[in-house]
């Protein structure tokens, strides 16, 4: 039959017929398979109905479906398709990988993830369907997607399904060792403190785990490790804030914002303050604004750390020492000596003392933006505290090696 039209088969189907001849389920894939090869997916999608109302010899069976579905996902018609895996799926038939991964593929592409979850988990319920895996590949697409979308469930198999690979290649001889981008255990973690999904979480620590004992496949995921960290102390303070005899902290809560701070996530940062207030109804205290402040100013976001100080200032919180520092080295981030100076006047002005480390950075920008009078002024400040700046002549050499090429 090989090369035959599908209106060819369709015709010997019905002689067959004439002949009393009850035609097979075999008989009609035949000519499914015909109509998959000439694209025409109306006619195969109106001969398998017609399979499903004809007696138990020509029940339409797993081959069937595939080659119906396959051609529906071809066409980008997803609504059909995915009516006719519902029914293959409730027939007890085996999907075949090709057309799971169509599935997931199409279904994520139109941003249906919510139905990609649906399908896999009925998957899962079946013995017949539970191995289903997609690919290497299409498991990271589909993991960075679900993340971005926050989809924690999507997300969390997406991730199951790599730790299937991972496994799969550990026990492979010769092994294959499959590598998990750093950035989407990152993601994870974070769209499991944000939807508070503990499966994730356990998910993303399981493949970080697992990875950090293979030195060559991820070289010190520092960052991750310190994050979930964070993520986990948090999940324990919302936990005991609503705990019978309810537990809150202010200085937990700004320990993590300094935490998420020294690894450069201002985002989580940003968050953890804003649920001070809004999640655990506490009110922020100056050191709360403080973390908030350094994390503006490790990115260089001085303009905004400038805003918090002069917000909490108008609440009537009144800024410390330390407050004024940060400021200073939000303002040293950006080379800006004259400003940094000018918060050190109103630290002055408030009560306190210049710190010497403070002093000697400005300076030290003083000299590299050459701004010698400002230089002069640190200098008469710290004579005024009897601060003992003392000199840096070995950073000073470096500063000013000229090279040459003649030994070139």
């Amino acid at each position: 039959m090989t090369g035959a039209s599908a209106g060819d088969l369709l015709e010997l189907v019905a002689q067959m017929e004439d002949f009393k001849i009850t035609p097979n389920t075999a008989s009609f894939n035949l000519v499914l398979k015909a109509m998959l090869q000439a694209h025409e997916t109306e006619a195969a999608e109106r001969l398998l109905e017609r399979m499903l109302l004809t007696g138990k010899e020509s029940l339409p069976d797993h081959e069937s479906y595939d080659l119906l579905i396959g051609m529906l996902f071809l066409e980008d018609q997803i609504d059909s398709a995915l009516k006719y895996i519902d029914l293959a799926l409730k027939s007890g038939y085996v999907l075949s990988m090709d057309v799971f991964m169509d599935c997931v593929r199409s279904c994520v592409k139109k941003g249906r993830l919510d139905t990609v979850v649906t399908i896999i988990e009925r998957c899962k319920a079946m013995d017949q369907n539970k191995a289903l895996c997609p690919s290497w590949k299409l498991c990271n697409f589909m993991a960075g997607f679900a993340l971005q979308e926050d989809n924690s469930k999507l997300a969390y198999y997406g991730l199951e399904f790599m730790a299937r690979w991972i496994v799969k290649g550990e026990q492979a001889r010769p092994p294959a060792l499959f590598s998990v981008d750093e950035g989407l255990v990152v993601s994870a973690l974070g769209t499991a403190s944000r939807t508070y999904s503990s499966n994730l979480l356990d998910a993303s620590w399981a493949i970080l785990h697992r990875l950090l004992r293979q030195k060559k496949l991820w070289h010190a995921p520092r960052k991750a490790l310190r994050l979930w960290i964070l993520v986990q102390i948090y999940f324990q303070l919302e936990n005991l804030s609503r705990a019978e005899t309810p537990f809150k902290s202010v200085a937990a809560l700004n320990c993590i914002t300094l935490g998420c701070t020294n690894i450069w996530d201002l985002d989580r940062a940003y968050q953890t303050f804003e649920a001070i207030g809004s999640t655990f109804g506490l009110t922020p205290d100056i050191h709360s604004y403080n973390a908030l402040m350094h994390a503006f100013g490790k990115l260089k976001k001085t303009h905004e750390a400038s805003k918090v100080f002069e917000h909490f200032v108008n609440l009537g919180v009144k800024p410390n020492a330390t407050s004024y520092s940060v400021l200073v080295d939000a303002h040293l981030i950006n080379w800006d000596v004259k400003s940094a100076l000018a918060v050190i006047d109103d630290m002055v002005s408030a009560g306190y003392e210049p710190l010497k480390e403070i002093l000697k950075k400005v300076r030290r920008r003083c000299v590299r933006e050459m701004d010698y009078k400002s230089g002069d002024r640190v200098n008469s400040l710290a004579r005024s505290y009897r601060i003992r700046m003392g000199s840096e002549a070995r950073r000073d050499l470096l500063f000013n090696l000229e090279y040459s090429t003649d030994y070139a």
